[in-house]
């Protein structure tokens, strides 16, 4: 009697898996191995294991060094060899794919499926790729740019190999993650045999392939047809109301017949014993003018138009500012603040960094500044709704909105609070450069607390409300600076200051309203007093 008999009948745990030892040499190696190493993926699993035994896992990839092993079949005799997956890099991230081996059909290879590169990410488009089919890859190597729901990252490869097969070309859309888009192999001479290479369908896709079995034909169903407005029927002269060959009507349906047109035997008699009467010539004329007005009127209403394609970007920022108004009660709270002090502080400033070479100040810049500030005054406003609860950053980190030809961007400003004035603007300037030439990273917009959004200064816009950016609760819109007249204390006293209207969108869930008013009073005095900003 083996080893192997003996632990299993003495072992409860170990009983129920005597079948695994005849069929299943992966799912043994799983358990019983201690070099094994978890990577068989999904789709994988579910045809090693039918009866689900192992279970669902979503994280089946374990970054180990690389190593080999072997599980042998006493009932098959057959000895199987396996090895760690393949690693590739997004932008410092690392992802796995997943190792197929030898067959009948295909050599070994390795499957390079649409990883997810933030956590809203759901699908990507493939921007443009870098290799061709047959191209030597080596690690760090740029395989092909993925755009995401965020920007555009380029793909690295981290080992070396061939490019055997791109099975998503340059501008394929709507790729979900973990969809399959090229084949990689280690020899060069396995390439032609990735030729006609298709993805394996679902289980479920065979089946719905297939022509469906003949079988006895369905009773027609009636097709429902949308309702016409009646039109006017011919009647024949024998269906008219008639008496031989002559058709009774009144003298003035006649004339009135007459003078419009209309053959009497069109007509059916509504009056006594069929008789056509005037009526029933208007009617007859009133239904003929509403088809001609709406014939008339279908081709007039047909207008020139183009459809533009909608990108990544546009989309999902599309999708979560609907998600946003849906579902989280917004309010908005409006201040005006006198910022000649800041106009003032301002020039004083970008004197000063002309004189050594850094870059000028805006009032954004102040604004994002002062936003912090008060965030730190009033962190309540730097939250996020959990549902179960709210969590509170210790982090002030404030995105900036930045409108360009691909669309809306938010970077982040990372410890906007901690920063002096000079960091933040050369920061932002930096960042709203690369949202510009769509090359942000995830790291330069991913971790924002708070957002803020000026249309004040680019377009003129005196006051607007944002929509709230989930997670975040809550967004500040600024508006542009006007001059006013500042009424004195006599009746010919008065001045001119400068005021600028902001808005607090707020998340009612987190922020009550006067929280809220916390923090704009905050804000105001920020701004209002801008050299408190220094100390």
């Amino acid at each position: 009697m083996s080893c192997t008999t003996q632990l299993l009948r003495h072992s409860r745990k170990l009983r129920s898996a005597q079948n695994l030892l005849e069929v299943e040499s992966v799912s043994l190696a799983r358990y019983f191995s201690k070099d094994a190493n978890t990577f068989v993926s999904r789709h994988e699993m579910s045809s090693l294991r039918p009866n689900g035994l192992l279970g669902k896992r979503e994280n089946l990839f374990r970054f180990t060094p690389a190593r080999t092993f072997k599980v042998s079949v006493s009932s098959a005799g057959n000895i199987t060899h396996f090895r760690q997956p393949a690693v590739l890099g997004f932008s410092g991230a690392r992802v796995a794919s997943v190792r197929h081996f030898s067959s009948s059909d295909l050599p070994p290879h390795q499957e390079i499926g649409m990883p997810s590169l933030s956590p809203t990410m759901t699908e990507g488009n493939i921007a443009k790729w870098f290799k061709k089919e047959g191209d030597k890859l080596s690690p760090g190597e740029v395989l092909c740019e993925v755009e995401t729901d965020k920007a555009t990252v380029e793909m690295e490869c981290m080992e070396e190999g061939y490019l055997a097969k791109i099975l998503q070309g340059d501008g394929a859309k709507e790729i979900q993650v973990g969809e399959l888009i090229a084949i990689m192999v280690e020899d060069e001479a396995d390439i032609p045999k990735f030729k006609d290479y298709q993805v394996s369908s679902s289980p479920s896709s065979p089946a719905e392939a297939k022509a469906p079995a003949p079988s006895e034909p369905a009773p027609p169903k009636e097709e429902s047809q949308p309702l016409k407005a009646p039109e006017p029927k011919p009647v024949k002269a024998e269906e008219a109301s008639q008496k031989g060959d002559r058709i009774f009507a009144s003298p003035l349906a006649r004339k009135l017949a007459e003078d419009n047109k209309v053959p009497l035997s069109s007509l059916k008699g509504t009056g006594l014993d069929g008789r056509i009467v005037k009526a029933d010539v208007e009617d007859y004329l009133s239904s003929a003018t509403k088809g001609a007005a709406v014939k008339d009127v279908t081709p007039s209403s047909t207008l020139d138009y183009a459809d533009l394609s909608v990108s990544q970007i546009r989309k999902i920022t599309a999708a979560r500012l609907l998600q946003s108004k849906q579902t989280i009660p917004h309010y908005y709270l409006t201040v005006d603040s006198r910022v000649d002090n800041l106009m003032k502080l301002r020039g004083e400033l970008n004197a000063l960094q002309e004189a050594s070479g850094g870059k000028r100040i805006s009032v954004n810049d102040l604004v994002i500044k002062a936003a912090a500030l008060a965030l730190r005054k009033v962190p309540q406003c730097n939250s996020s709704w959990m549902n179960d609860f709210i969590r509170q950053y210790h982090n002030v980190n404030i995105n900036v909105a930045v409108q360009t030809e691909h669309g809306l961007f938010v970077p982040v400003v990372k410890d906007a609070d901690k920063k002096g004035l000079s960091a933040i603007a050369e920061e932002v300037k930096v960042l709203a450069q690369k949202a510009k030439e769509n090359s942000l990273k995830p790291q330069d917009y991913e971790g924002g607390t708070f957002t803020v959004s000026n249309l004040g200064g680019p377009f003129g816009i005196k006051q607007f409300c944002a929509i709230v950016n989930p997670p975040q609760c809550a967004i500040l819109a600024v508006g542009s600076a006007e001059k006013r007249v500042i009424p004195g204390k006599g009746p010919d006293q008065f001045e001119f200051g400068s005021f600028m209207s902001v808005t607090l969108s707020c998340d009612h869930r987190v922020i009550d309203g006067a929280i809220g008013a916390e923090w704009l009073k905050a804000f105001k005095g920020y701004v209002e007093n801008p050299q408190s900003m220094l100390l």
